[in-house]
């Protein structure tokens, strides 16, 4: 059974996942900078914050791509029953796993923060006990929006979740607006912003799906909870691995921010405003990857592993072209880009080095370290991605960053360095795995499932 996609489906497909990425990032821009006029400390709530959530947040995003594989199988195969079977088993575990994690973080928000950060400024604290309890009682918004976005990419109709995604940051900025400069209540008024917005991507979302804006999935019944254990451990087996390896890499980066504020604030400055920057460059990326869990997930659920290699390497060419694009225009125009941000002379300097380690490096490797492995996945080799990228995080970029930083003496520029040795094995394993086929010897979807 073939799965044709041809060049204007697949930029149908992209270039909206492309605009999402963007203003995903905005969002959380929106946030600090529009709270910055009430002072150092709600900026430093949030940021802690952000660090936090975004750790637990990757729960709800790793269910959702399990999912997004599953549903994107059974399309596939033509199977809606089956796909409309996956999708509510997908909301039915991401909302619970929400609603827990949420108790969790109200009961025990203000010892997780202290742990964590330890000592802070009483009113750091505060503002981020405050920006935290408040944002928790969004997580179920967010994982049902996630859920619902992944079962909207599975059927290629990624324009509907652009167009939540700018209501959400329009939502967002007009309610900071509103309660920061209108009704002055600060940090509470941004969390209360993100919450709503968030709200009202999941009820828009549900809606949607429930009134038939996606033929191939069906959420008729889904108030009338019944579980389907083969189809949620289906789910899990790509699901957790995926959790774990985000989970594993957002710890990852912490310890090895850690590693920056020990060379004072020069370098801290110089890494924060570098981390700016580039976040702009691999976004496009992103989008790439996303956009092969669906081509690549069907395709696999079709066993039509002919057109899986051929749309693969479609995408990851055009990822390199993009990657290049980006990368290269960040570092040409790297002196201008910094000068936009107060920073001293010796910064300045720190940061032009960083972003030319990482606009010189990053395009060889990251589409073969970051979109590829979307392809694995996407088959159902999960497991194989999850072991290759925690052998990478904590080999390569912590354990290097420290020898290139210390051992070697680079200082903070072996941060950096170390991150592109991390993308260099990477891209050599997951190439390899791919170029070997053993992916297609993975099974996501059980045979003959019980549906009913």
């Amino acid at each position: 059974m073939a799965v044709q996609w041809n060049n204007r489906s697949l930029f149908r497909l992209l270039w909206p996942l492309i605009v999402e990425q963007i203003l995903g990032v905005t969002m959380g821009v929106a946030d600090t900078v529009m709270v910055s006029g009430v002072g150092e400390h709600a900026v430093s709530g949030i940021s802690i914050v952000d660090v936090i959530s975004v750790l637990l947040i990757n729960a709800f995003a790793a269910l959702a791509t399990g999912g997004a594989v599953v549903v994107s199988q059974y399309i596939g195969r033509k199977d809606t029953r089956g796909a409309s079977l996956a999708s509510k088993q997908l909301l039915y575990i991401n909302t619970l796993v929400s609603l827990t994690l949420m108790a969790f973080t109200l009961v025990l928000c203000r010892p997780l923060l202290g742990l964590i950060y330890g000592h802070i400024d009483d009113n750091v604290m505060q503002a981020a006990q405050t920006y935290f309890l408040i944002t928790a009682l969004s997580f179920p918004a967010i994982a049902i929006y996630n859920s619902n976005a992944a079962l909207f990419r599975s059927v290629g109709n990624s324009r509907i979740t652009m167009k939540v995604a700018l209501l959400v940051n329009i939502l967002n900025i007009g309610g900071n607006a509103l309660l920061i400069y209108v009704c002055k209540i600060g940090v509470a008024g941004a969390a209360l912003s993100t919450l709503v917005s968030r709200a009202a991507a999941a009820v828009l979302t549900t809606a949607l799906l429930l009134t038939g804006h996606s033929p191939a999935i069906s959420l008729k019944g889904i108030f009338k909870i019944r579980l389907h254990f083969s189809t949620i451990r289906s789910i899990l087996n790509v699901g957790i691995p995926s959790g774990l390896e985000n989970s594993m890499f957002q710890l990852g980066k912490i310890l090895v921010s850690r590693i920056v504020t020990h060379f004072g604030t020069v370098a801290i400055a110089a890494n924060a405003v570098t981390s700016v920057v580039n976040s702009m460059s691999f976004m496009p990326g992103q989008a790439f990857g996303m956009a092969l869990l669906t081509v690549v997930g069907q395709c696999a659920g079709a066993r039509d592993y002919e057109n899986a290699k051929k749309y693969t390497a479609r995408l990851i060419k055009q990822s390199y072209l993009v990657m290049f694009i980006c990368c290269y225009t960040i570092l040409f125009c790297r002196s201008p880009l910094i000068s936009l941000f107060n920073l001293s002379p010796d910064a300045r300097a720190l940061a032009k080095q960083f972003l030319f380690v990482y606009g010189a490096f990053t395009p060889f490797f990251w589409p073969l370290s970051f979109a590829l492995p979307n392809s694995l996945k996407a088959s159902g080799d999960a497991k194989y991605c999850m072991t290759i990228a925690i052998i990478s995080m904590w080999v390569f970029r912590v354990l290097g960053a420290h020898i290139l930083a210390y051992g070697i003496g680079i200082g903070a520029l072996g941060v950096w360095c170390s991150m592109i040795l991390d993308f260099c094995f990477r891209a050599f394993c997951y190439s390899r795995r791919w170029k070997k086929g053993r992916w297609m010897e993975k099974t996501v979807i059980v045979e003959n499932q019980d549906q009913a």
